[in-house]
């Protein structure tokens, strides 16, 4: 007897009718988490030096998988942001606009980042001591960030992943493409058609975060012990507290007073963009998917793909803000140096002022010396903080991105120029919804 068709449930497959549920994307990041502390726990209790060479390598390909796509993305991603400025009236004005609430928003991180180090004191208690730090491989300093922005030649800055030079030459070709007009039409479809091929093979890298996720948590527990990190506790928590308070206490304040608009509803459109950060630990990498979210959440195209990338690599709340702050008060508590007012308001000054120099990277070692060689605070400090750095960087980068994703939503507000209907309708849908996304693009911004 053949089986009745009207009882096989529709769109399921003949047969048992059995379909392997899909795992949501968060949770799979959840998954890679709990698997990779659990893994690197017993790595370093039972000492499996093969795991741990395992765990070591998966993290290692991950993050080289995404600095694989870092230096052509940016590149493309800028030379299209600005050229597609073109398309909205009043660009100027945004382009201002974005730039001074990032500024502000910066102010108000470093001033949490300040006010938690001057409470807590991290530096004390600790039983570390000036011996332990140790002169960093690189760092910054002001005649060096500055003088670095333009390269000797087109190449190095993409062999040497040096983005800060790759963002001035995608600018200076996305100006000129403006001047230019009709006669760089050619280069811009090609630019555009690039970019949209470096974002579907970065799609691929992202799907392999969970996996990621395993081999970073994993070696970092396994390299560091909770022993290490107990003696960085204060300073951790400070962080991670600093970080929660800028992104869940002052982001909803500004959404709910400045744009009017709700919390809830811009962390459910950004959660896609805000998860993945934490794991992969970089701006850049995920600036396809942030720039995603901020378009579901109703900013307009053709600003959002000026204002996220512009974000990814100036608009660091958690590496450029909170961390340094609280890294120089740590710093100067260890080799016994005392800041006074002037000192804090430097601190404040370099944040607001040197974010760019962090560059979207994974870490946030050159900002970190580049606020202390202002204060004139011994740069062996940086050797103290970088075995705990990586647990750190997952929530800077998290609070980084979320911001770079509120500001043109606070902007649009403001503006008014945001879809509304879009924003109260966002939902927190996984990483490859956002893969098949093809709705048609918005007309160009009215005024």
């Amino acid at each position: 007897m053949s089986a009745n068709p009207a009882s096989t449930a529709a769109g399921s497959p003949s047969g048992s009718g059995f379909r392997i549920p899909k795992v949501p994307f968060w949770a799979q990041i959840v998954a890679g988490l709990v698997l990779g502390v659990v893994l690197g726990w017993l790595t370093r209790t039972y000492d499996i030096g093969w795991l741990y060479t395992t765990l070591d390598k998966v993290g290692h390909i991950f993050v080289q998988l995404l600095k694989l796509a870092v230096a052509p993305l940016v590149f493309f991603a800028i030379l299209v942001s600005i050229t597609n400025l073109r398309k909205v009236n009043n660009a100027a004005r945004l382009a201002t606009r974005t730039l001074l609430w990032f500024m502000i928003t910066s102010l108000i991180a470093v001033a949490i980042g300040l006010a938690i180090g001057l409470i807590t004191n991290p530096g004390s208690g600790t039983g570390l001591t000036p011996k332990d730090g140790k002169l960093p491989e690189h760092a910054g300093s002001w005649l060096d960030f500055l003088t670095g922005i333009i390269p000797d030649n087109v190449i190095t800055p993409f062999t040497e992943l040096n983005v800060l030079q790759i963002v001035f030459m995608a600018a200076v070709a996305g100006i000129a493409a403006l001047q230019l007009g009709e006669k760089a039409q050619p280069i811009l479809t090609l630019s555009e058609s690039v970019l949209e091929l470096l974002q579907k093979a970065l799609w691929w890298v992202i799907r392999l975060a969970p996996l990621g996720t395993v081999g970073l948590i994993g070696y970092a527990i396994a390299d560091y012990g909770w022993d290490l990190i107990g003696k960085y506790a204060t300073f951790t928590a400070d962080v991670y507290i600093g970080c929660a308070l800028v992104l869940f206490g002052v982001y909803p304040l500004l959404l709910a007073t400045v744009a009017k608009l709700s919390p809830v509803q811009f962390f459910k459109g950004a959660w896609p963009a805000i998860q993945l950060a934490f794991v992969s630990r970089s701006s850049v990498g995920t600036m396809p998917v942030t720039q995603k979210v901020t378009e579901r959440l109703g900013v307009p195209k053709e600003y959002a793909s000026f204002s996220v990338p512009f974000g990814a690599t100036t608009k660091m709340d958690g590496c450029a803000a909170i961390y340094p702050a609280l890294a120089a008060i740590f710093i100067a508590q260890i080799f016994d140096v005392q800041l006074g007012v002037g000192d804090y308001v430097l601190i404040a000054f370099v944040s607001v002022i040197g974010s760019a120099a962090t560059a979207g990277l994974t870490g946030a070692t050159v900002m970190l010396t580049l606020t202390l060689s202002t204060l004139g605070l011994p740069l062996e400090g940086v050797g103290l903080l970088m075995a705990i750095d990586p647990i750190l960087d997952m929530m800077r980068t998290a609070t980084n991105v979320a911001g770079q994703a509120l500001v043109p939503v606070i902007v649009a507000a403001r503006e008014k120029i945001l879809d509304h209907d879009a924003y109260n309708s966002a939902t927190s849908s996984p990483v490859d919804d956002e893969v098949r996304d093809t709705a048609p693009e918005r007309v160009p911004v009215a005024a």
